[in-house]
């Protein structure tokens, strides 16, 4: 595979892969976005509200779901070239 990488130009096992990657970025975005709101707004005084502390809980429980899914996903992919162009296209 040269030129220009995409996830299109992949194998299904590495598109799933791929597809994990991406969802388990986004879940890892989501939990620390949060965190990090909760976190100033005890810097700031204030106390979170038990939902805020469940919805912070739901959201590392999705992020972990998604990085066993990606491990699982990576560990299918065997081909080289495909798990370098799936290290190329995640950096």
């Amino acid at each position: 595979m040269t030129g220009k990488q995409s996830a299109d130009d992949l194998s299904e096992a590495a598109q799933v892969a791929w597809q994990a990657f991406v969802d388990m970025q986004r879940s890892k975005s989501a939990h620390f976005t949060l965190l990090q709101a909760i976190t100033s707004a005890r810097e700031s005084g204030d106390v979170p509200s038990p939902a805020d502390n469940l919805e912070l809980e739901k959201r590392l429980a999705e992020h972990d779901r998604n990085v066993l899914a990606f491990t699982t996903a990576m560990a299918a992919v065997t081909d080289d070239d495909e798990i370098q162009a799936l290290v190329r296209l995640m950096s």
